[in-house]
């Protein structure tokens, strides 16, 4: 296949007259555009109108990649309204406002406005887009949010700066709207699948449905590449490999491309050992007339290799001159949150003058003051340029052995939710990057020297600074001296025989969007092409049943993860070569698999920057540290008969679409069916915050003997001919498989809700039936997750338990509290909100009638229920931060209550899961804000019938108080310490002192308690 085949999303309309590339960058976005119209054609910046100053807009050449929410809306409007009458470009900025209820607008003031008022701006939206840990598409942003404002998510914020492009695009080119034009949108090259999913859905949200992507190196070289059009073919050589370093604001990608002879055909001996290249038919033309020239006939550029996913990057640096700071201005205390926020945003000016070529020798820093005994109401302090770069360089880019490799400890950074890079030297990931692909290659075994870069090409922000640039140059230089290890290398100098090439990119804020762009053309068969590998290789995971101790590929292999067999091993097959390039597909059918159809299945997938050379077909044992696991798809793979529900013989299609994501298709052999499979990418993001690791499967399993034994344990209560006790069956239960309840592995117990599930009717049979059906229903699904295909089951459970109870008694009522307890980890925000509703209005009117007010409205929770309504809204971690708070308020009104006396020790764990600081399996960004827990602690300490004396009341207040090390989450330093006076007098076990000292975690009795009863064994929440 190629480019002009059906992975192509612009095959279906004719060519624009423009082509636009677009950055959108993690610190700043950009756009250029080419007029194919215009002969010789160039690559033009698009000039972007955006708001500088409360009354002035001005147009740049670049985008901030900022997005601030003011403080006094109706303020804002207004000076939108009379920025619009004066000036007719706010047009464009204005389409960035938000549909919300409150207005935003992005670009340059949203920047400047971030650093002057806490809790309203958004920055490094982009990096949140690749964040596994959370919900990718909830409104979570900004992370640390001030009172009233509206949290978006990573998706609306890119959406937002799409918008206003848009808008600045069609105001300035009004016959030629940016949604008809052909649109080349770059993104890091080690963004994983869902994240790239997110950056299209993002574009369409904005009005822009037809886009294209490109992995950022790759438009920096095809930026170089454009600039030297005349002569570049004079500047690279065949078999020079080109390194290129492209450090943005929020992630570090490294990329290989080797300069190769043209032509060259597959299977003659590839890099990294890939007994595949791709297509070999594309030459290399010249930029201005898509003419083949003698000179370029000779060369090619070829991808080899991309490096891992690192959320590091000019961030990173922000953050770390602003923890120096913060030590120079407290010492170990710690600034106060609005302070912290203003010092980070200063923090990244000072990173852009002390590192610059010509930037001042210091710099003084003020910050707003927080308290009367702050001289003039703040604070400041100098930093020297020499301090700054001394703290840079020694960090980020330490002089390290060819050989090391990064720390695995973790982020220093707690309180900013992103997953930043465990070791913030770049140097290191480089030298790991580095020996990891050049030193599998063919042609480097035999020294060191053959395995190094001959030319580098830097790339985004972080490079501004010839000091950076100059220090990666001199590390690499000191790796690859003479062809010697760095340690044959003397210490007082560097060997001055041999440095790398350096390719000139001038504007690298506009690169990527000049590279993009490019690429738009090279697609129209115009300029020079790089061949692309992908550079990664995917596998799915198979269950494969054990022969004499080893696992095998065969007929017998099954596609589902749902493993029900203990002597099946998970493996994994590679399905897409690192050596596939955009437009090759691969068809796997050499063996068939065996595929469950019209059932729920998990398929897991797996991703490896360093497997280069694995071919499609062959299987291997997962290895954790080469293969990634990637968020599995779930889904029901349907057939025209519902009863359908059997295994067949299917062999696998993948293909890698023109846009760079996976297309995985199942075929039936001898037959025409087939399934195709897509990453749904809102499952996929509310699924992945808790990655399946299969810790439920590995419990092990009981033999299916003992499991037909409990089977008919179920039907004798619950079938229509059974007259089983409801009350023994339990006992039946445990005696069947010789352990107690608590000692049932999680494949068992969620096999005994599958019989549960298909004997629904026989809950109808009784109250009895029904109380029982509805606690061992909750019991073997407990805690929700932890097994593959969970979020399928609780579904299920919604559909078949939620406003459908039988009987009206209060014991099922209870039943179905404890249920939805139980489940709460695997249920969806929107399911816990349904679920909190009435409750929450039932307790608003308890709390009425307790104070002897008229009650409209909502019937009150009678006091016998108090205790499981507040079980079960405390273990709702995705309410609303609002939703949380009027809880806990209403707890701390009706807590002292003697007629809901029996209902204070749940009311007490209720309070403890509602304040928590870390999360059991929600976000941070369900974590309650400080002052409100404060409020909450320091009147428990002084309520008189409040006493610290039992293990409930310890575990709330160590729940509240537990230190995190994040500036956000923690409670005030000096409190804390009242806390633990408190704590110490009522004889608090010392693990939990620690915890509220020195942070940590749980040990597996306090886990449980917290879970509200025992977890499942094994399991770790």
């Amino acid at each position: 296949m190629n480019d002009s085949d059906s992975f192509d999303p612009l095959i279906d309309r004719p060519p624009s007259r423009y082509v636009v590339g677009i950055d959108l960058g993690t610190t700043n976005s950009a756009v250029t555009y080419v007029d194919t119209e215009e002969s010789p054609w160039r690559i033009r910046v698009l000039l972007i109108p955006q708001r500088v100053s409360a009354n002035e807009m001005e147009s740049l050449d670049t985008l901030p990649s900022f997005h601030f929410t003011p403080v006094e809306v109706g303020q804002t409007e207004s000076v939108q309204a009379s920025t619009a009458g004066s000036n007719k470009k706010s047009a464009a900025n204005s389409s960035a406002k938000s549909t919300s209820k409150d207005a935003s607008f992005v670009g340059a003031f949203a920047r400047d406005e971030s650093t002057r008022t806490s809790g309203r701006g958004i920055a490094s939206a982009k990096s949140w887009l690749s964040h596994s840990a959370v919900d990718r598409t909830a409104a979570l942003l900004p992370w640390h949010a001030a009172e009233n404002i509206e949290r978006r998510s990573p998706v609306e914020v890119s959406a937002a700066f799409l918008r206003h492009i848009r808008g600045a695009w069609d105001q300035q080119f009004a016959g030629y709207p940016l949604a008809e034009q052909d649109i080349v949108i770059t993104l890091p090259a080690s963004f994983d699948e869902v994240a790239r999913e997110l950056t299209v859905s993002a574009a369409a949200a904005a009005g822009l449905p037809k886009i294209v992507l490109i992995e950022e190196p790759q438009a920096a070289f095809y930026a170089w590449v454009y600039k030297h059009d005349a002569n570049w073919s004079s500047l690279v050589a065949v078999g020079q490999t080109i390194l290129v370093c492209d450090i943005g604001g929020g992630t570090s990608d490294f990329t290989l491309i080797r300069v190769r002879q043209s032509g060259r055909q597959s299977g003659t001996g590839s890099d990294n050992g890939s007994a595949h290249e791709g297509p070999t038919e594309n030459s290399i033309e010249d930029t201005s007339t898509g003419q083949v020239t003698e000179a370029s006939k000779k060369i090619q550029f070829h991808r080899i290799a991309v490096g891992n996913h690192l959320i590091l990057g000019g961030d990173n640096l922000d953050l770390a001159i602003a923890k120096y700071v913060e030590q120079k201005l407290s010492g170990d205390s710690k600034l106060a949150p609005h302070q912290w926020e203003v010092l980070v945003g200063r923090s990244r000016e000072v990173k852009e003058q002390l590192l610059s070529a010509d930037g001042p020798d210091r710099l003084t820093i003020h910050l707003p003051g927080r308290g009367s005994s702050v001289l003039g109401g703040g604070v400041q302090t100098e930093v020297l340029r020499q301090e700054i770069q001394d703290l840079i360089l020694s960090g980020f880019l330490p002089v390290v052995d060819l050989h090391d490799k990064p720390e695995t400890h973790g982020s220093g950074f707690q309180e900013f939710g992103l997953p930043f890079a465990s070791d913030p030297a770049i140097t290191r990931y480089l030298a790991d990057f580095l020996t990891t692909h050049l030193g599998s290659s063919e042609s480097c075994h035999d020294s060191v020297a053959k395995c190094k870069p001959d030319i580098v090409l830097f790339n985004g922000g972080f490079f501004a600074s010839p000091i950076l640039r100059n220090r990666v140059i001199d590390q690499i230089s000191r790796w690859f001296a003479n062809g010697e290890s760095d340690s044959a290398v003397s210490d007082t100098g560097i060997d001055s025989a041999w440095r790398p090439q350096i390719l000139d990119n001038d504007r690298l804020d506009l690169a990527v969007a000049r590279g993009a762009a490019y690429y738009g053309m090279v697609r129209r068969d115009q300029g020079v092409r790089m061949a692309a590998s992908l550079a990664r290789s995917y596998y799915i995971g198979v269950a494969v049943p054990k022969v004499e101790g080893s696992a095998r590929l065969s007929d017998d292999a099954s596609l589902s993860n749902d493993v029900s067999d203990a002597s099946d091993e998970m493996m994994a097959v590679c399905i897409m070569p690192g050596s596939a390039e955009a437009g090759e597909s691969f068809t796997l059918s050499d063996r068939p698999f065996r595929l469950a159809v019209s059932q729920p299945v998990e398929f897991s997938l797996f991703v490896s920057s360093v497997r280069l050379s694995d071919q499609p077909g062959q299987m291997f044992s997962l290895d954790p540290e080469q293969m990634k696991s990637l968020p599995p798809i779930r889904t029901v793979l349907k057939t025209k008969s519902r009863n359908e529900k059997r295994a067949v013989a299917v062999e696998l299609v993948t293909g890698l679409t023109e846009i760079g994501t996976l297309d995985l298709a199942f075929r039936e052999v001898d037959s025409d069916r087939s399934w195709k499979l897509q990453f749904d990418v809102r499952s996929t993001t509310q699924t992945d915050i808790r990655e399946h690791l299969a810790s439920g499967e590995s419990q092990g399993f009981v033999d299916e003997e003992t499991w037909l034994a409990c089977e008919s344990c179920l039907a004798s209560v619950f079938d229509e001919s059974g007259n089983g006790d409801p009350q023994q069956l339990v006992n039946s239960l445990s005696a069947a498989t010789g352990l107690h309840r608590d000692e049932w592995p999680m494949s068992l117990l969620r096999r005994i809700w599958d019989g549960l599930i298909q004997r629904n009717a026989g809950r109808t049979k009784s109250a009895n039936h029904e109380a029982r059906w509805l606690n061992l229903l909750g019991y073997s699904l407990r805690p929700g997750y932890g097994v593959a295909l969970d979020d399928w089951r609780v579904t299920e459970t919604w559909r078949s338990v939620n406003g459908k109870l039988n009987h009206a008694t209060p014991s099922i009522r209870n039943e179905s509290l404890i249920l939805w307890r139980r489940v709460a980890g695997g249920l969806t925000a929107g399911q816990q909100s349904a679920l909190a509703g009435p409750l929450l209005a039932g307790l608003r009117a308890l709390a009425k009638q307790m104070e002897g007010k008229s009650i409209k409205g909502s019937i009150p929770i009678r006091p016998e229920e108090s205790m499981e309504v507040s079980r079960l809204l405390g273990s709702l971690e995705l309410l609303s931060l609002h939703q949380k708070a009027e809880l806990g308020n209403l707890i701390f009104s009706l807590i002292a209550k003697p007629k809901l006396a029996k209902a204070r020790d749940a009311m007490i764990w209720a309070l403890g899961r509602l304040g928590q600081r870390t999360p059991l399996y929600g976000p941070l960004n369900t974590v309650l804000p400080t002052a409100q827990v404060e409020s909450w602690i320091r009147a428990w300490l002084k309520a008189s019938a409040m006493t610290v004396g039992d293990p409930i009341e310890q575990l709330a207040i160590v729940q509240m108080s537990r230190r995190t090390h994040d500036r956000y989450r923690d409670i005030d330093a000096g409190f804390r310490g009242e806390v633990l006076k408190y704590l110490q007098r009522n004889s608090a076990a010392e693990h939990l002192l620690t915890l509220v000292r020195d942070g940590g975690q749980f040990d597996a009795e306090e886990q449980s308690r917290v879970f509200g009863e025992s977890l499942p064994q094994g399991l770790r929440l």
